[in-house]
């Protein structure tokens, strides 16, 4: 039977709730810990609470904790458009929820785990806009029709987000997604950069989906659902 889209909007918001508040807050606590956490920890961490949720949402609203992956999903026609506001809406309302309780836990601290570029701003938007691309594109084949399902599609997406936030995090912050790096800036009002991390993923998303439909057989995108049935 179809899930509600009620239901798909309240797993869609609490996915990424979990999503913002285990990695900002593995960003917090290493920084307030003196490292004790290490980068390679906060990139398990957000690989890994990825993995999870994917594993545990999935099959009711497809887990894309990130407005850009819905974006890309719509543009692949995978997605319904009338649900894309609605998804957004969940992801940034659950996002920000995160951030409240870590701004609540943990009020001295400066950016509570925003992503600010350590270079120039036009770097890091190039890094979000290939990061993305490269998740995006995962996703989109590894949730292909005729694709295996089940835990495989889980770590694979993980793998990817620990990955990027590995070698690129120290440099663009590797948000790859709005509502992450949207929700701590808002409550830190770190906001000098946000538009590299609203912009460059949305671009990412969007380049991703030719790339996709060039790689693959004609059609393969094509899924009638609105989430909840890629995996």
């Amino acid at each position: 039977m179809e899930v509600s889209l009620p239901k798909k909007l309240l797993a869609e918001g609490f996915g990424t709730f979990c999503l913002v508040f285990a990695g900002t807050g593995a960003i917090i606590i290493n920084e307030l810990s003196g490292g004790a956490v290490t980068h390679l920890g906060v990139a398990l961490t957000f690989g890994l609470i990825v993995f999870a949720m994917i594993a545990t949402v999935g099959d009711v609203s497809g887990a894309h904790l990130n407005p850009a992956v819905t974006f890309g999903f719509y543009l692949a026609g995978r997605f319904s458009g009338q649900a894309v506001v609605p998804y957004v809406i969940s992801q940034c309302c659950g996002a920000i929820m995160a951030s409240v309780i870590l701004f609540a836990l943990f009020p001295t601290h400066r950016t509570l785990g925003s992503t600010i570029p350590a270079g120039t701003a036009f770097q890091s938007l190039i890094l979000e806009i290939l990061l993305t691309l490269i998740l995006v594109y995962v996703i989109l084949s590894v949730t292909a029709a005729g694709k295996e399902k089940g835990i495989t599609v889980a770590i694979t997406i993980g793998a990817v987000i620990a990955l990027s936030a590995l070698f690129a995090g120290p440099v663009s912050g590797a948000s790859m997604n709005p509502a992450r790096s949207l929700a701590p800036a808002l409550l830190s009002q770190q906001l000098d950069h946000i538009w590299v991390y609203l912009l460059g993923p949305f671009l990412g998303a969007a380049l991703s989906v030719p790339l996709c439909c060039s790689t693959r057989k004609p059609g393969c995108c094509r899924v009638p659902s609105i989430g909840g049935k890629f995996w």
